[in-house]
């Protein structure tokens, strides 16, 4: 088949989740065979649902969905489902699959290769869940891969990669020869290989489509808002003018009515011209996490602490004391244990790792499993007050709650139904109103809008309290006041 075949297109596709939370609205596009197409959009605008339509987990209200016969589609999904987490690697690899593959050990042994995790012998019976974040993201791409599908849905592929992770999988897609479409709010990742971009619009519900690079759509968009925004601001002074000549020939009487009216007519005409201006993503309002009014001396000490090298637990000794206003960086690659490190402080339970007491701790962790998935938003930040809501601290509550786009019909929304872009930003809130004197973080860059990243980084970078941070993404923690650093790998 050609290249250039239309393999998949949506025509006039409306969607909704229930009632009143409409996401699409008469969308249309179409993606050709080789083609590697990036989503862009908001948090919660709807990219994810877009994966779910193309792959039949969910229907249109209405329009139509054509997918060329014949094409296989297979997802990497952003996280591994939670009911999924105790199946060994075998059993998971053989989930993908509707009928029992018999020859599935050699052909686990391959793909993950291509996402370099090779493992030891007994990869097969690890369970899903004693893998690292980043590990757990690469067995997400191989389990997408081992069904070698002609359409290859990517839903955050980069979350929790390392910078060898993320360089091993750039030069994959460069390379991949059929098609794909990937959502990701990794610009310079997006850049090596795009060369197309379906926009979804959360205020419009609908797609624009663009050729070329992620950085050459960037600035198409952005100069055509300048355009529309010129072009406007003239068709205003123009029917400012009108309505003031209108005004001042009505006032005369007479035959200077009729052109008044004509006045006010060429005016009516120039604001039907007005272009509907695209906006830019809206963003998050700066932030400041308050710290714990009663904190003095050492709040966190670490003398000793645990690694994996070879599959093998390795004992480490460490001579750091964290005190107010100060900030400590772990670094090391995918799997050397630095989420689990944090974990065991958060909880209280590492031995060599100690929480002064009374210290308040607040912990985001790369899978928001600290929130409860089942309160709704509005109950998870009033728990997160600690205080009981009244009406001054519910309009506090609610105010910082719209600092992070929380608004509306999402305060009485699951947890567990909101985007993992919006249980980030819900994450965020809750530790504002912490006030936590620790702050652990792992990953916290993980399925956030690119916009709100510098916001986050300054408020990270003047946060008072003790502070532990976890990232793989370099451009973020630059922008954050690091004191001591701690290499996990050495």
């Amino acid at each position: 088949m050609a290249r250039d075949d239309v393999i998949l297109r949506f025509e006039e596709v409306s969607f909704e989740y229930g009632h009143n939370h409409p996401i699409l609205h008469e969308v249309d596009f179409s993606v050709r065979r080789g083609s590697k197409i990036t989503i862009m959009g908001q948090n919660g605008a709807g990219k994810s649902t877009i994966f779910g339509l193309i792959t039949g987990a969910l229907s249109p209200e209405s329009g139509d969905i054509h997918i060329t016969k014949g094409v296989t589609i297979a997802t990497a999904r952003q996280v591994i489902p939670r009911d999924e987490l105790d199946l060994t690697v075998r059993e998971f690899f053989q989930k993908r699959f509707s009928q029992k593959v018999y020859d599935i050990d050699p052909r686990i042994d391959d793909v993950l290769e291509v996402v370099n995790l090779v493992g030891h012998k007994k990869v097969h019976e690890r369970t899903i869940r004693s893998f690292s974040g980043g590990q757990q993201a690469r067995l997400l791409l191989a389990s997408a891969l081992i069904q070698d599908p002609d359409l290859l849905l990517l839903d955050e592929p980069t979350n929790n990669l390392d910078k060898a992770g993320i360089k091993h999988l750039t030069d994959f897609l460069v390379d991949y020869k059929k098609t794909f479409i990937v959502i990701s709010h990794d610009a310079e990742f997006l850049n090596a290989f795009t060369d197309g971009v379906l926009y979804l619009d959360v205020r419009t519900r609908v797609v624009e489509q663009y050729a070329g690079n992620y950085f050459d759509v960037v600035k198409e968009i952005t100069a055509r808002i300048e355009r529309e925004n010129r072009k406007n601001a003239q068709l205003a002074k123009e029917i400012q003018a009108n309505k003031d000549k209108a005004n001042f020939f009505a006032m005369k009487g007479g035959q200077m009515r009729m052109v008044a009216k004509r006045m006010r007519d060429k005016a009516a005409e120039m604001e039907e011209e007005k272009v509907d201006i695209r906006k830019e993503d809206r963003t998050i309002r700066p932030f400041t996490i308050p710290v714990q009014s009663d904190l003095s001396g050492d709040v966190l000490t670490i003398k000793s602490f645990s690694t994996m090298k070879d599959h093998k637990p390795q004992n480490r000794t460490a001579n750091i004391a964290l005190r107010k206003n100060k900030h400590l960086l772990l670094v090391g690659p995918n799997g050397i244990g630095k989420s689990t490190l944090l974990e065991s402080i958060a909880k209280g339970v590492s031995k060599g790792a100690v929480i002064a007491p009374g210290v308040k701790v607040g912990y985001y962790r790369q899978d928001f499993s600290t929130l409860n998935f089942d309160d709704t938003v509005f109950a998870s930040l009033s728990e997160a007050m600690g205080v009981q809501i009244g009406e001054v601290a519910e309009q506090q509550l609610r105010s910082v709650a719209a600092g992070f786009l929380i608004t509306g019909s999402v305060m009485h929304t699951k947890i567990g139904n909101l985007s993992e872009g919006q249980k980030g930003l819900v994450a965020f809130a809750r530790l504002v109103l912490e006030r936590p004197g620790l702050l652990i973080l792992d990953e916290p860059t993980n399925h956030i809008n690119f916009r709100h990243l510098p916001v986050i980084a300054k408020a990270l970078d003047q946060y008072e309290g003790a502070m532990v941070l976890v990232s793989h993404v370099p451009e973020f923690v630059k922008q954050i006041r690091i004191d001591e650093e701690l290499d996990l790998g050495r």
